[in-house]
């Protein structure tokens, strides 16, 4: 069974950035609980206010079509097109390289070390 990562490119409407950071915000908790969940993180452009992204990380891609088929995402789904302009830009990924960290390196200051 391989890992699945997705990643969701969300443009808010003109003037709904906020209205719609709030309806992603309120998918986090619940996808985090569903079983093969890794990691399920929503981020905001910082060049672009209206641009979001989902980073989400799944055991399976079984696990991630399941997560599409929960309440709380058919809900977000059915009021998508009243905050979201044009249509959700999803990327699919499979991991090259384990999602593990490797322990010992610091982030940004040793960064050149990993390398």
């Amino acid at each position: 069974m391989s890992k699945a990562t997705n990643l969701a490119f969300i443009r808010a409407q003109a003037g709904r950035s906020g209205e719609l950071g709030r309806r992603l915000r309120r998918l986090v908790g619940p996808s985090r609980r569903e079983p093969g969940c890794i990691s399920y993180d929503l981020h905001r452009a910082d060049d672009d206010a209206d641009l979001w992204m989902i980073y989400e990380n799944w055991r399976s891609a079984a696990d991630l079509q399941a997560h599409f088929a929960t309440t709380h995402m058919r809900a977000f789904i059915a009021e998508a097109p009243f905050l979201v302009e044009g249509p959700l830009d999803l990327r699919g990924f499979t991991p090259s390289a384990p999602l593990d960290r490797p322990r010992g390196h610091r982030l940004l200051g040793g960064l050149a070390a990993a390398f």
